[in-house]
């Protein structure tokens, strides 16, 4: 049985398709217009390290000169007061270097996740229905974050780790050949423990990124469809499938854990190894007088600058890793090319006059199964046509299909007589305005929902429109009227009162052409009269096309559409199809014999 849900797409063993190299100049992309501050950011970075380096051998000169036979104890001085500034200018330029490393970090992070989200946006809703929602927003979030530590944090201190084990190879050589060679004795043991940890913490790295995409989409997912899951009393079941879920999520993070706990304490070994050493040896050549006291207390200082960096290497080499999975994925994202864009020679228009044209049309969102056969029809400017059928005769692709959602495979579709592919999109969805079944609401306020941040709107203009669709008649009654809170897809709302504040957005925003699907469906009496008078209000604006399953509402349309498997079986107006006593016909005689047995009802109930 095929893998279904957001699980579908994620690969936790899957390995990275983009080399290091194509990444790293992908990333690099968006470093260029910081270079300047990158550049300052690492020219102070080598001036903290020259420093932090010239500590130990400060105290150095301090412990020698203590075993003079006079104690020079202006030089002393001199040597702690050197140090002292140095360490205040050292913790100083570490700070204006980091203040300039997050803040440039922080820019380059603002432009991937902007870019990130623009490219979503220009998706196309096929390829919406095929990519988890979870990963997408996994994308544009902790893979996101993932980069902002590469750049304000991993790159500099790869920099910074690599100078201070070059600083120390020369320090150490300078200061004594013979110890510096026993402590570089045990840098092929370092370099074996540190590959092998990198090789386990990647794949256990590699797994808690996959799993943890894996449970934002079932989050995701689950939590839009809480009401369902407690409607058929499955919390249980879902609950035991986030469990396991969240054991795989944690199995992963201790699979690192343990990588981590075997290979510091195997570094701590080494260290105290490298620390004997140089204690036994440099001792020996203390008494011999080849290096003195102070030499030897400045050896055990650099032993411990130069196992840090190695392990801080391995560690973020984990980290790199980790971030160029991260960057691949994002990449992925945006190398996805929407299906439907704009050709070469697409032009731009302001208004349309609202003739819509279907020549022989032919569409299947999967290939050979046709969901439209030969499909033609004319609607002229100004008038409206409806749409009516069974479900899954094709109705609302037919009304996809106008404004691209999808495109055709044969066939035409015009309006204005252009064809709708030699039309930019912007300016194709910017004239049609499509109040659909399902409305959907964004947190905000009312007005907020009705604008859609479009600051050429004005208050009078969206009182207007409230007014005109009946909509200013339920917001009155709202404690802050049009600054009356939205909750997450507006469930503080009825499904009435949301398609009322549809149609005012759709009819502030000055549509060519007007869409409705289903817009009276699961609406109450009493808000449905709202809506009725409020749809042959907006049936007088401009060209409409109806999709509905109550007749009642489009009886008043100028051409009616009946749609059966894809295919046009009847149209005409409502009287003509009446009398042609076909389809149509049969759809109204069952509309009506059941209004007629609800209104007995109803009078039942009332007497």
């Amino acid at each position: 049985m095929a893998k279904s849900g957001p699980e579908f797409d994620i690969d936790i063993n899957r390995k990275r398709s983009m080399s290091d190299t194509e990444i790293i100049k992908r990333l690099l992309h968006y470093v260029k217009p910081f270079i300047k501050q990158l550049v300052i950011a690492f020219l102070l970075v080598i001036i903290v390290v020259v420093l932090d380096l010239l500590g130990p051998l400060f105290v150095s000169d301090v412990l020698d000169s203590l075993g003079e036979d006079e104690v020079p104890v202006l030089r002393i001085i001199m040597i702690v007061v050197i140090y002292l500034v140095a360490l205040f200018i050292g913790a100083f330029i570490a700070y204006k270097q980091t203040i300039i490393l997050q803040v440039t970090g922080q820019k380059i992070i603002y432009d991937i996740r902007q870019d990130v989200f623009n490219h979503i946006e220009g998706l196309s809703i096929s390829q919406y229905n095929k990519i988890p929602i979870g990963k997408l927003v996994t994308r544009a979030t902790s893979d996101v974050d993932t980069l902002n530590m590469l750049y304000t944090d991993v790159i500099i201190s790869l920099i910074r780790d690599v100078l201070t084990i070059i600083g120390v190879f020369i320090i150490m050589f300078i200061k004594s050949p013979m110890l510096a060679l026993y402590i570089f004795a045990l840098t092929p043991f370092i370099f074996i423990a540190s590959y092998i940890f990198r090789k386990f913490s990647r794949k256990a790295y590699r797994r808690v990124r996959a799993n943890v995409s894996i449970i934002n989409a079932f989050l995701s997912e689950h939590l839009s469809g809480m009401k369902l899951i407690q409607i058929f009393n499955r919390e249980n079941k879902k609950y035991q499938e986030f469990v396991d879920k969240n054991k795989k999520l944690n199995n992963s993070h201790i699979e690192r854990v343990l990588a981590f706990s075997l290979y510091r304490p195997t570094m701590y070994l080494l260290y105290i190894v490298a620390i004997v050493i140089v204690l036994w040896v440099g001792s020996y050549q203390v008494i011999d007088g080849i290096i003195t006291y102070g030499v030897l207390f400045a050896f055990t200082q650099y032993i411990n600058r130069f196992f840090q960096p190695i392990q801080n290497l391995a560690e973020q080499f984990d980290t790199l890793q980790s971030a160029f999975t991260s960057g691949e994925r994002i990449f992925d994202i945006l190398d996805e090319e929407p299906i439907i864009k704009d050709s070469p020679d697409a032009i731009e228009l302001d208004n349309f006059k609202g003739k819509i044209e279907f020549k022989n049309v032919w569409f299947a969102y999967n290939e050979g199964e046709w969901v439209l056969r030969d499909v033609s029809f004319v609607v002229k400017p100004k008038e409206t046509m409806a749409l009516v059928g069974a479900t899954g005769s094709g109705k609302t692709t037919i009304i996809s299909l106008i404004v691209r959602n999808y495109d055709i495979q044969q066939g035409e579709i015009l309006i204005d007589d252009i064809n709708i592919k030699d039309i930019k999109l912007d300016s194709l969805r910017r004239n049609v305005g499509q109040m659909l079944q399902d409305v959907f609401l964004f947190s905000g306020t009312i007005e907020s929902n009705i604008r859609l941040r479009n600051d050429e709107i004005t208050d009078a203009e969206i009182l207007e429109a409230c007014k005109y669709v009946n909509a200013d008649q339920f917001i009155q009654k709202l404690p802050e009227k049009y600054d009356e809170p939205v909750r997450e897809r507006g469930n503080n709302f009825s499904s009435g009162q949301k398609q009322l504040l549809s149609f005012a957005r759709t009819l502030v925003h000055r549509p060519s052409l007007m869409i409705l699907d289903e817009a009276t469906a699961n609406i109450d009496t009493e808000t449905e009269k709202l809506i009725q008078e409020s749809l042959k209000k907006m049936m007088n604006i401009g060209t409409t096309i109806v999709v509905a399953h109550r007749l009642s509402t489009i009886q008043h349309a100028n051409n009616i559409i009946v749609m059966r498997k894809g295919k046009i079986i009847e149209m005409g107006n409502h009287q003509q199809l009446l009398k042609q006593k076909g389809h149509y016909f049969q759809l109204y005689q069952l509309q009506y014999d059941k209004s007629v047995s609800e209104n007995l009802e109803l009078a039942n109930l009332n007497i």
